[in-house]
């Protein structure tokens, strides 16, 4: 706590007795009261809003991703948003949030992995000019190959049909985890997809510690995070008809599939990739700025 704030999370009960024990005769409603009114004291949770560190590159980025979406808009051409939702076990547990039921719903009291049938990873795909979206869930480790599977089976099931024959695509992506700018089977996968859609791809990462400002989450992960509320996951099918109730007034909608493999942990870039051309870094800021080259 700040040592020049006042505050306190005793019951206004204790308090009372305290000052009883001191010869004061007050009630717990008279303390409250003053603790509200006279001290200002009202009921506050903590705000997360503490950023863990802070990127020299920060503004020079979101600058560039301003211009590379101005860029890409303006050609008409597909800007998308990619990350990883929060990771769900499977099985009968509990989960914040209410539902209309006519009865009582009974789940586990303690949410033990082992008492569970598995992890599923929802990671999702944002179109940021078209307002839709795209979720997969896969079974595994969230690496940077389901990243790009994912982005994959957006395309084919929702891509193609509206950005059908563009030789060009914008990618923004968080700086860490499975499609982070220093994940090169990330880079490789992404490769071998733009070679297999015809496409460039540009990629340009949020600049470390910005994650919260990736389109997705505020545009998508929020909605769908409402239309989990309550839901328990006993099943993938759970998962899948909650996540696939998704929409707002503005029109977002989600489409769902499922993984088509599980992802294994510890695959690596190949060599002939890392030792290769495969990918065009920009003079400025190239650890966050890159594109595809296409060879085949």
């Amino acid at each position: 706590m700040n040592p020049n704030e006042l505050w306190t999370n005793r019951a206004a009960s204790d308090i009372a007795e305290a000052l009883q024990q001191a010869g004061f005769n007050v009630c717990a409603n008279t303390v409250d009261k003053l603790l509200r009114d006279e001290l200002g004291l009202g009921r506050r949770q903590a705000v997360k809003d503490v950023c863990l560190g802070q990127s020299p590159d920060r503004d020079a980025q979101f600058q560039r991703i301003a211009e590379l979406r101005a860029y890409y808009s303006c050609w008409d051409l597909p800007v998308i948003s990619v990350d990883t939702k929060k990771k769900e076990q499977l099985g009968n547990f509990h989960r914040h949030g209410a539902c209309r039921t006519n009865g009582i719903v009974h789940t586990l009291d303690h949410d033990f992995a082992t008492a569970g049938t598995g992890k599923i990873i929802p990671y999702g795909v944002y179109d940021v000019r078209a307002n839709e979206g795209f979720m997969m869930l896969a079974q595994g480790s969230d690496t940077g190959e389901l990243a790009c599977d994912a982005i994959r089976m957006w395309w084919d099931c929702m891509g193609r049909t509206r950005h059908g024959g563009v030789k060009r695509m914008l990618v923004l992506a968080d700086a860490g985890g499975s499609n982070g700018c220093r994940n090169y089977l990330f880079r490789q996968k992404l490769w071998e997809l733009s070679c297999e859609l015809g496409a460039s791809i540009r990629v340009a990462h949020l600049p470390s510690y910005c994650s919260k400002y990736n389109p997705i989450d505020h545009r998508m992960f929020s909605h769908v995070s409402r239309f989990l509320k309550g839901v328990i996951f006993r099943s993938i099918e759970s998962i899948h008809q909650a996540i696939a109730k998704t929409k707002t007034s503005t029109g977002l909608h989600v489409a769902v599939r499922l993984a088509e493999k599980v992802y294994e942990r510890g695959v690596k870039a190949t060599e002939d990739f890392l030792t290769g051309d495969c990918i065009r870094y920009d003079d400025h800021l190239p650890q966050y700025n890159y594109q595809t080259i296409r060879f085949r």
